[in-house]
Parts: C-alpha cells; sequence; structure tokens
C-alpha cells in the first residue's frame, strides 16, 4: 500500500531471504505486488519497484498485506475485491499492521483472533466486532496471519518459519539480525510503564493504569489517589519524581493522546470525539485541542487530507 511502514516491510521479508542464505536453498521465493504495478512510495518517501500489480498476481500461496501508516480508510475498493478472490483460491492472508485493517474490510478476519499496531486497536475492535481482536505482538488462527506492525513483522515471520522449518532456523536467522530473543506472540506491543519507571513503584503504575481506563469519564486526581490508597500530596511528589509532570498534566496529555488517534484513525465527529476523551462540549473540546497541539480538531483532519511531499499516492 502506498505509506507502507519500511520497517514493517524489510522485518517480513528480510528473515525469508535469510532463511534462503543459510540453509543454502530456496525455501521462500516472493514477488512484491502493487496495485496498479507501478512503484509505491514508503512513508518515509523511499520508492520501491515492485514485480506487478494485482491483475497480474497468480498462483499466489500466501499474500501479506502491508498496511499504509496512517490507515487508508477509503479509495481500497478494487484491492479489497482483490482480496476475497485471494480468499476463493485458498490463499492463506496476512496483514502487517495497517494491513489488518484492509483484511478486516474484506470481511476476512471474522471470527478470527486478529491484532493490529495498539494505536488502531480500539477503532478494529470497535468496527469490526466479529474480529477476535487481541492486543498481541502477532496473531496466528489458521491461514490468517496478523502483527501489530514494526519489528513486530519478524516475530512473527521467525514463528512461520519456525513452524516450517524447526526454531533452530529461526534463532540462526534471529542471531544474523543481531536480536537478542524472538518474542513470543503474546509479548506486549509497548514498553509497560514499570519498566520505564522501574517495578518499586507499584501506586504510580495502579494509578496510571486508572487514568487510561478511565477516559471518557475522568476521574479526579483526589479519587485516583483513594483508590491506589495514597494521599493527593504522594501521589503528586510520585508524579513529578517519575514522570515529571503533575497527576492532573499527565492524565490530560493521555486524553489528548487519544483523540488525536481518534481524529486521525476514526470516522467520529468531533463532537463524538471529544465526548470519548472526557470533554462535556465541541466547544470545549476544540479549545484544549488547539492549545495542545497547535491547532483545532478540524485543522487536523484537513490536514490529513492532503499529504506532504514524501507521502506519493500512486493509485
Amino acid at each position: 500500500m502506498p505509506n507502507f511502514s519500511l520497517i514493517a516491510f524489510s522485518s517480513a521479508i528480510e528473515p525469508l531471504r535469510m532463511a534462503n542464505l543459510i540453509t543454502g536453498e530456496s525455501l521462500y521465493e516472493h514477488s512484491l505486488i502493487s496495485h496498479d504495478g507501478k512503484p509505491v512510495a514508503s512513508s518515509a518517501g523511499v520508492i520501491t519497484d515492485v514485480d506487478c500489480g494485482i491483475r497480474d498476481a497468480i498462483n499466489v500461496d500466501t499474500l501479506f498485506v502491508v498496511g499504509a501508516s496512517p490507515v487508508a480508510r477509503t479509495g481500497n475498493e478494487n484491492i479489497i475485491a482483490w482480496l476475497r478472490q485471494q480468499k476463493q483460491s485458498k490463499a492463506a492472508l496476512g496483514g502487517i499492521g495497517t494491513g489488518s485493517y484492509l483484511l478486516a474490510c474484506a470481511g476476512l478476519l471474522d471470527g478470527c483472533r486478529a491484532t493490529i499496531h495498539w494505536w488502531d486497536y480500539e477503532n478494529l475492535r470497535d468496527e469490526f466486532p466479529l474480529i477476535r481482536v487481541t492486543n498481541n505482538l502477532f496473531e496466528v488462527d489458521g491461514h490468517r496471519y496478523t502483527c501489530s506492525g514494526g519489528t513486530a513483522a519478524m516475530d512473527m515471520m521467525l514463528f512461520l518459519i519456525g513452524q516450517r522449518h524447526g526454531m533452530e532456523l529461526a534463532a540462526s536467522i534471529s542471531e544474523q539480525f543481531v536480536c537478542e530473543r524472538i518474542r513470543t506472540a503474546k509479548d506486549p506491543q509497548r514498553v509497560p510503564l514499570q519498566h520505564r519507571i522501574g517495578a518499586r513503584q507499584p501506586k504510580l503504575v495502579e494509578a496510571v493504569t486508572l487514568m487510561e481506563s478511565n477516559i471518557e469519564e475522568p476521574l479526579s486526581t483526589d479519587d485516583i489517589a483513594f483508590h491506589v490508597g495514597l494521599s493527593r500530596r504522594h501521589l503528586e511528589r510520585l508524579f513529578k519524581k517519575h514522570l515529571q509532570a503533575v497527576p492532573s498534566r499527565f492524565y490530560f496529555n493521555i486524553r489528548m493522546e487519544k483523540a488525536r488517534r481518534l481524529l486521525r484513525e476514526s470516522d467520529k465527529s468531533i463532537l463524538q470525539v471529544g465526548l470519548a476523551c472526557g470533554f462535556t462540549s465541541a466547544s470545549h473540546f476544540s479549545t484544549a485541542y488547539k492549545n495542545h497541539y497547535g491547532q483545532t480538531p478540524r485543522e487536523e483532519r484537513k490536514a490529513l487530507e492532503a499529504p506532504d511531499s514524501l507521502h506519493i499516492t500512486l493509485d
């Protein structure tokens, strides 16, 4: 897809090349396919040549969709129809990062466990209730393979290689790429807060978890302090020492981050986004958003409609 993630693409394809190199055999062959057979620009602006367009792709055994960054929500009708055809031909289907979204749009993940980048998790879960969406690093459910993107693509590929050719080969590939270990599907996508601030601050972790779980109806600092069993002053000291912010400001940042994600990745109205993030009106939300990010929610969405010079659409 145009604006694909270069790191996710490389993390998926390089383990296959290395498997062939280590064994001295042609275990894997790959072809690069674009919508129209023309070169495609990554989100970093790097142009990648392809082997063919979707109309000329034949005898596909396993197909991975490397999604756009951010997710492409419109203009994918031809690709979605083609993906459905691949299901009829019994091809195994995979989504890398937001590629999972296209598989979902085609109805190819219904009833399956599937994952996507944590940024898009809520949107996928809400929009496609028939999919068992998880926060896992990757998911392998029958002939459906999905991963959260980024370097998780390598972990998924190493798992699939290990399933077919043994984990010794997968480990050798991992060593060649200087990967300390092969992560499992159940490894977290995000670095846990306790790893960033230390395991000796369970009350702080509990407080942040409460914040993240109560976005639509925010708790007061006093409420949070009560729930974690600390005085307000003690809680404020912990936040300032370990997170360099008072609890209210840290909480507000969490809400703003979610608002930005929803504006960019969902079809919710500005009012709906504001309400989902704890604001009582669209005007209150717009003012807070502009003060935080320097532009209004409407301007945020408008900017997405006019990609910069590095994001080249080749449809």
